[in-house]
């Protein structure tokens, strides 16, 4: 895991920490409390999804591209 997907997940995980005490310490009726940490939790397992997904892509990306840069390096030293 790198540095940086290392301080991403880090963010994610404080905001998430953060809005959940806020929600608890929050004067609401309990039921009402409960469905909105469960809505923001969904919310935030769709936006981690997302970034997961994106970091993937633009892994693979870069594999392929240094794959390119190796074969064509090859190339010219053959």
């Amino acid at each position: 895991m790198t540095t940086t997907t290392k301080v991403l997940l880090g963010i994610v995980g404080a905001a998430a920490a953060g809005v959940v005490i806020g929600m608890l310490v929050a004067p609401e009726k309990g039921a009402d409390l409960r469905k909105k940490i469960k809505s923001n939790c969904n919310d935030w397992a769709s936006s981690l999804s997302d970034l997961l997904h994106t970091g993937k892509e633009k892994a693979e990306d870069l594999a392929a591209e240094a794959s390119n840069k190796y074969n064509r390096v090859k190339e010219n030293l053959g």
